[in-house]
């Protein structure tokens, strides 16, 4: 009896020690994933992919700051390179001409999806969003996230001070430099600035007054687009520009995001900015803010402007290095996480960037929150401006080598603020470097 007893007990004993099953054991498929937003943004991102991976056992995904735009971009190609290439990459709207031709270093998102079998919404998707990043057939390249345009934050407290209507932003820039002046004349040092100035300055302003940035639908058309930023309405605005800031009305505040700290401060009046800009003023600004639509001239019908922010890319691990079944079912489905009703909508509400899924949209509007959230419209109002219906020169910019293009466009603005040319050479100078840009970028990527 006592031989059974310890027999069935070393049994038990062995089952407790035993081994479990190859599915209890298996760990969770990695997914690397590289971002470029800073905080607070950054950490609302990652939490969303901590979300994610508490939502189920299968993949984690692991979300990781790694820079600007454009330094995630170098680090993304590097590692691609080197056989060691993230999973997901976030990568800014004017890298999107860049990847497209970036060959098989990227998974298109039509493909992945295909072999998956994942499904996603995107008749949903805001057409802006939806077209920025697909094929002229429809098929989508990358997922579409943080999804934003410009606007223009102001200082409800320092308008009061100068006389100026609190409720209201001016439509036009001569109201803009206007309200400039009063601002200036009631103490204000920084009456406005721009965050992206070639963003805000050159890309925005072409799009609401419907000129061309580059030839062939602002590069949508082909390889051999040409700039053509060199034209009587930038001539205009620049020269603008460069006035006000001699004349102490507008602060040249650095490149990209430079500037994004000089209107939650308090230090300056009105800002262009990214719509994203809403999460930071929420947390910093400790004045009452409001939200316009960017001004556009007087005598022209201003249209819609056009998309920033970012979508996610997914990537092969290197030249001769695919991704196995599990991961890019993994990538798959935190795209499809992403496009969640509920997901689209916190994002949207705590960030200020677009609700990218119509549906959301119109659920947040049906619910009030646009009643009880003033400005938290502008950006779609503004995406719609004109009808909504998108022409050549407001569609966006799909242009290959534009980060570096972009450097260029500001460094000679930066020649003129310094008053070292005007703003006339400005721009020729930026059209002519830019195209070199287009040239190299058209030799080293036409098929053969």
């Amino acid at each position: 009896m006592l031989r059974r007893i310890l027999a069935a007990g070393a049994l038990a004993a062995a089952a407790l020690v035993a081994p479990p099953s190859q599915a209890q054991t298996a760990a969770p498929t990695e997914i690397q994933f590289w971002h470029g937003l800073t905080q607070p943004l950054g950490g609302m991102l990652e939490q969303i992919a901590a979300d994610f991976n508490a939502s189920q056992p299968t993949y984690r995904v692991n979300a990781t700051f790694r820079g600007s735009y454009p330094e995630t971009m170098v680090a993304a190609i590097a590692a691609f390179r080197a056989g060691q290439a993230p999973h997901i990459v976030q990568m800014f709207e004017v890298g999107t001409g860049t990847m497209m031709a970036a060959g098989r270093a990227v998974k298109p998102l039509h493909e992945l999806l295909a072999e998956t079998g994942v499904q996603i919404p995107f008749d949903d998707f805001l057409p802006a969003v939806r077209g920025y990043y697909s094929l002229p057939d429809g098929r989508m390249m990358s997922m579409p996230f943080n999804s934003s345009t410009a606007v223009a934050f102001y200082n409800k407290d320092a308008f009061r001070r100068a006389g100026l209507n609190p409720d209201v932003f001016p439509q036009t820039w001569d109201g803009v430099a206007q309200a400039a002046t009063a601002l200036k004349a009631a103490g204000v040092a920084c009456p406005m600035t721009t965050a992206w100035p070639t963003w805000l300055m050159v890309e925005q302003v072409s799009a609401i007054g419907n000129v061309p940035l580059a030839s062939l639908a602002n590069g949508f058309g082909g390889l051999n687009a040409t700039l053509e930023i060199n034209n009587p309405l930038m001539q205009r605005h620049l020269t603008n520009l460069i006035n006000w800031q001699r004349d102490g009305l507008f602060r040249y505040g650095g490149r990209d995001a430079a500037a994004d700290a000089l209107f939650p401060s308090g230090e300056c009046a009105i800002i262009f900015a990214s719509s994203g800009l809403r999460a930071r003023i929420v947390r910093e600004a400790q004045f009452q803010w409001g939200v316009g639509m960017l001004p556009f001239y007087e005598g022209t019908a201003p249209i819609n402007s056009i998309i920033g922010g970012a979508s996610f890319w997914a990537l092969n691990r290197g030249p001769n290095a695919v991704r196995s079944a599990a991961e890019n079912r993994g990538i798959a489905e935190f795209y499809a996480w992403l496009a969640r009703p509920e997901v689209i909508r916190k994002w949207h509400v705590e960030t200020g960037f677009l609700p990218v899924r119509q549906s959301v949209f119109r659920a947040l509007e049906g619910e009030g929150y646009y009643r009880q959230n003033p400005g938290a419209e502008i950006p779609i109002e503004q995406l719609l401006r004109g009808g909504g219906v998108t022409t050549d020169a407001s569609r966006g910019i799909r242009l290959g080598g534009f980060p570096e293009i972009r450097n260029i466009i500001q460094e000679e603005m930066e020649k003129a603020f310094q008053g070292q040319q005007t703003a006339a050479q400005a721009l020729e100078a930026a059209q002519t470097r830019g195209n070199v840009v287009l040239r190299n970028f058209e030799r080293q990527n036409r098929p053969s």
